[in-house]
């Protein structure tokens, strides 16, 4: 028995195929319970975020396991295969991949702290969808060390570290100051949340709120001193805002350029900028060819980010150093030999009540976000 990593990220798939790729939260533990009865997949865990979708899998059949994988991904999004490259990792290959992934050194943003949470979520979907057992929990669990280890003993945290915060970064550019600046938010999970705080600790006047719960953006915008407004109403303020920065779980785009140009008369000449961090995307790209509007997608960020990574370049070495001196006196624990034991059943329950269970609490990841 041994692990394999099968996915994308931004850097190998644009978001037009990622966001055709990306798991709905609320079907994900399904999804598991489909890839553990796959042929040759004994345990899953499927890490689905803005920037990457990938499926960390143990089995007895690398070739098989890739293959099972690739064909349920395909049939289930409806995507034709020959419009997707999949990665395909081994092994060592795997679990130095997630490693890298948990610390943030694949991350569009080097040493971005959301990912770590995601892939602490990750993990935590799959454990209680009981789709994990000894070689998982071991992979995922030594994973997050890692990710702490690297946290407290380099610098590569230094400087913007989530797209929500370089998303920050840009509408500073573009306003040169956003003292005075009005902002709605739509969506009112965590990357809004640390968006909005970033505007308002920048200069941003006040933050209106809108999200499908409503109690959710009452919430948040209670925590920012803000006002919420409900999701069927935020077209009706949209000739109010500067800014607007979409981060929504909508399986679709829910801002049309018919949308935008309906308010433009009603901004006496200001420009709108709107900034889209969703994945898939909530702002239909048309939306940029308004007079006077900017879009910026969350791919467009991945350049705002390339100077931030510049100045940290230094530190991958660094980081890398660490990984290598972990592996090097702990090894790879989920690739020991370990007693066969709590293998994953086929209808994705635990044969043996007995399973081991995660070590880490979800109170030791910083805040999730939900994209």
């Amino acid at each position: 028995m041994s692990i394999l990593c099968l996915g994308v990220n931004y850097k190998t798939a644009p978001v037009e195929i990622r966001e055709r790729l990306a798991f709905s939260e609320s079907e994900l533990e399904e999804r598991l319970r489909e890839i553990t009865r796959l042929k040759g997949v004994e345990e899953s865990v499927v890490l689905s975020t803005c920037n990457r979708v990938e499926v960390y899998a143990s089995a007895d059949d690398h070739p098989c396991a890739f293959d099972e994988l690739t064909r349920f991904l395909v049939d289930h999004f409806d995507i034709e295969a020959t419009d997707v490259e999949f990665y395909h990792l081994e092994d060592e290959g795997a679990a130095r991949h997630l490693f890298k992934v948990a610390s943030g050194l694949d991350s569009m943003v080097l040493g971005e702290t959301e990912i770590f949470g995601q892939v602490k979520k990750a993990y935590h979907t799959a454990h209680d969808a009981h789709t994990t057992a000894r070689r998982m929990n071991k992979l995922f669990q030594q994973s997050f060390r890692i990710g702490k280890l690297l946290r407290s003993g380099t610098e590569i945290q230094q400087g913007s570290t989530s797209v929500g915060s370089v998303a920050v970064d840009l509408a500073e550019k573009i306003f040169g100051r956003l003292m005075g600046c009005r902002v709605m938010v739509i969506g009112a999970g965590e990357m809004s949340r640390q968006t909005a705080q970033s505007l308002l600790s920048r200069g941003a006047s006040s933050i209106i709120v809108s999200n499908r719960s409503f109690d959710k953006a009452e919430l948040l915008a209670a925590e920012l001193k803000g006002e919420a407004v409900r999701f069927d109403d935020w077209e009706k303020v949209l000739s109010e805002v500067d800014i607007v920065v979409s981060s929504t779980s909508a399986p679709h785009a829910i801002i049309h350029p018919e949308m935008i140009e309906k308010v433009i008369p009603k901004r006496g000449g200001r420009s709108l900028f709107l900034i889209d961090i969703a994945v898939p995307r909530d702002i239909e790209p048309a939306v940029n060819t308004i007079d006077n509007v900017y879009l910026y997608d969350i791919d467009f960020l991945e350049k705002v980010a390339a100077d931030a990574r510049v100045k940290r370049r230094k530190q991958i070495a660094a980081c890398e150093s660490l990984i290598e001196k972990h592996i090097g006196e702990k090894g790879i624990e989920a690739l020991r030999d370990v007693k066969k034991s709590s293998p994953v059943s086929r209808s994705g329950a635990p044969a043996n009540p007995n399973q081991e269970s995660p070590v880490e609490s979800m109170s030791d990841s910083p805040s999730l976000t939900d994209r």
